[in-house]
C-alpha cells in the first residue's frame, strides 16, 4: 500500500525497547501479547524502516514507469509518418513489400516481417546485423503496403515493437540506462512493494479510527489519512505490479520460471523443424527466396491464414537449413492472438501448430499479467490505469517523507520507531514467521538480503544502546 515511513498515528502502539534496563511492562502488556495483536508493532517497524530505505527507488520506478505507460501514445504521435499511410484499393504481395525494403536498405539480414494489420498501417521489415544498430535491437524498415515506398526506417525493441522513444523510456525503467548492474534498482523495488503494501494494509485495516472521514483533520493525522487511504485503493494493483515486475528480475525471476516449470507451466515451443533437407535455401534471405524454388512468404502467408491466424501477425524465416518458416499471431490485446503456426520452406505445407487456447493455466497468467503490467492487455484503458497507479505511488512516497517529518514535532527530524516490537512476539507465531521470511527471502533475494542486513545493523545498534544505558544506569 505504501512506500515510506508511515506509522499509523502519533500514539501508535510503541514497545519499550526490550533492551533498555529502565524499562517497564505495560499492565495491557499480557492482554497484548495474546493472538496476533503483537504483530502490529512489528509489522510498523518493518514498514516504517522499509519505506525510509526503499521509498527512493520506488520513486524512481513510478516515475520512469509514468512515463513508459504514456510513452505508446506518445510513440503514434512522434512516429506518425512512419507508422501510417493512407489507405489504398489493394495491397501489394508482401514479397514486393519486402524487395523494397531490401533494395533500400541492403544490409543485415531479415529476421521478421510484420505486414500491414491494418487499412493506414505499414509493413515492418525487420533486419538484424545491421551496422550501427544495437544487437540487441533490429532496424525496422516501414514500407507502404500500396506502392512499396519505404517511408522510413528506426530501431525496433521487444515482442511489442517499441520504437526508439519507447525504448530509451522502457529501459530507463527497467535499468537506468546501466545495464545488467542498473536491473537491480527495479529488482529491490518490486521485491518490497508488495510488502510494503500488505504491511500498509494491516496497519491501517487494524484501526477503527482509520475509517473516519478526512473531514476536519490538520497535520500528520490529515497527512497519515490521504496516505491510508489512497494506499489502500491501489494496494492491490501494487501487489501486481510487485508480483508481475518480478517475472522480469534477474534474481527473483530465474526462480519463479524454474518453478513455474516444475509445476508444469512453462510456455509451449513450437515444433520448427523442416520436413526435409532444404540445404540449397541456407542463407537465402526471404526477400531473395522468390528466385528459389519451394514457398515464398506469400504462399507461407497464405498457409498460416488457412489456419486461421488473422492480423497482425509476424513471419520469420527459417534460422538454418533445417528449420521451418514461422507465423506467430502478436496482438497483445484483448482478446489476444498468440496462435503459432511452422511452414515447410518446400512444399508450403504447415507442420505443426500451437494454439494459445492449449497453453498451461499458468503459462496464460504470466502471458496476460505481462501484457497488463506493460500496457498493452487492453489498451489505453490500461495504460491510464497505469498511470493512476504510478502517480499514487508517487504521492504516497511523498506523504510518507512528510510523515516522516512531522513526527519528529519540529525539533527531532524523523524519530524512528523503538526497538524491542519482536520480543513482544509469542514464539507460537514468531518462529513459524521467520521461517516464512526465510523461505520467501531466498526466493526473492533482493528481499532477504536487505533484510538480514537491516536485522544485523539494528541488533548491533541496539546492543550498543543496551551497552550505553546500563553505563548510564550504574552511574546513577
Amino acid at each position: 500500500m505504501t512506500t515510506a515511513p508511515s506509522p499509523p498515528s502519533d500514539e501508535a502502539t510503541q514497545p519499550a525497547s526490550s533492551t533498555s534496563p529502565t524499562s517497564t511492562t505495560s499492565p495491557a502488556a499480557p492482554a497484548a501479547s495474546r493472538g496476533w495483536a503483537p504483530l502490529r508493532p512489528l509489522i510498523l517497524r518493518l514498514h516504517f524502516y522499509a519505506g525510509v530505505l526503499v521509498a527512493p527507488f520506488l520513486l524512481v520506478a513510478a516515475v520512469t514507469g509514468l512515463l513508459y505507460a504514456a510513452s505508446f501514445q506518445a510513440e503514434k504521435i512522434v512516429y506518425a509518418d512512419e507508422l501510417t499511410v493512407s489507405a489504398g484499393d489493394t495491397k501489394l504481395p508482401v514479397s514486393e513489400q519486402v524487395a523494397a525494403a531490401r533494395r533500400a536498405h541492403p544490409e543485415g539480414t531479415v529476421t521478421a516481417v510484420r505486414p500491414s494489420p491494418e487499412a493506414d498501417a505499414t509493413t515492418r521489415v525487420l533486419l538484424s546485423g545491421v551496422p550501427g544498430v544495437d544487437p540487441d535491437h533490429t532496424l525496422a524498415v516501414f514500407v507502404d503496403p500500396y506502392t512499396a515506398k519505404v517511408e522510413g526506417a528506426l530501431e525496433q525493441y521487444g515482442s511489442t515493437g517499441a520504437l526508439p522513444l519507447r525504448t530509451w523510456i522502457d529501459e530507463l525503467h527497467r535499468d537506468l540506462h546501466l545495464g545488467e548492474p542498473g536491473r537491480l534498482y527495479s529488482e529491490l523495488a518490486a521485491s518490497w512493494l508488495w510488502v510494503i503494501a500488505a504491511g500498509g494494509l494491516v496497519l491501517w485495516f487494524s484501526r477503527r479510527r482509520a475509517l473516519r472521514r478526512l473531514r476536519g483533520t490538520t497535520g500528520r493525522r490529515r497527512t497519515l489519512g490521504l496516505h491510508g487511504t489512497v494506499g489502500a485503493w491501489a494496494a492491490a494493483g501494487f501487489l501486481f505490479l510487485s508480483a508481475t515486475g518480478l517475472t522480469w528480475s534477474a534474481y527473483a525471476g530465474a526462480n519463479i520460471d524454474e518453478l513455474r516449470t516444475s509445476l508444469g507451466g512453462a510456455t509451449p515451443a513450437l515444433a520448427a523443424t523442416a520436413a526435409g533437407d532444404h540445404a540449397e535455401h541456407g542463407g537465402t534471405s526471404p526477400g531473395d527466396r522468390q528466385a528459389a524454388p519451394g514457398a515464398g512468404l506469400d504462399e507461407v502467408l497464405a498457409a498460416a491464414r488457412a489456419e486461421g491466424l488473422t492480423d497482425p501477425v509476424e513471419i520469420q524465416p527459417p534460422a538454418d537449413a533445417s528449420s521451418a518458416y514461422v507465423v506467430k499471431q502478436v496482438q497483445r490485446s484483448w482478446p489476444g492472438k498468440q496462435d503459432s503456426v511452422a511452414v515447410d520452406p518446400a512444399t508450403g505445407e504447415v507442420l505443426d501448430v500451437l494454439r494459445f487456447a492449449d497453453y498451461p493455466v499458468l503459462a496464460k497468467l504470466t502471458r496476460w499479467g505481462i501484457d497488463l503490467h506493460s500496457g498493452v492487455l487492453f489498451g489505453l484503458v490500461n495504460q491510464i490505469a497505469l498511470m493512476l497507479l504510478a502517480a499514487s505511488l508517487i504521492l504516497l512516497v511523498l506523504w510518507g517523507y512528510r510523515m516522516w517529518w512531522q513526527r519528529g514535532r519540529g525539533s527531532a527530524f524523523g524519530r524512528p520507531i523503538p526497538r524491542g516490537a519482536w520480543a513482544e512476539v509469542p514464539p507460537q507465531i514468531l518462529v513459524p514467521l521467520l521461517a516464512a521470511v526465510a523461505a520467501v527471502g531466498y526466493f526473492v533475494p533482493l528481499l532477504g538480503i536487505p533484510l538480514a542486513a537491516f536485522l544485523a545493523v539494528d541488533v548491533v545498534l541496539g546492543e550498543i544502546a543496551h551497552r550505553r544505558g546500563r553505563r548510564t544506569y550504574a552511574a546513577k
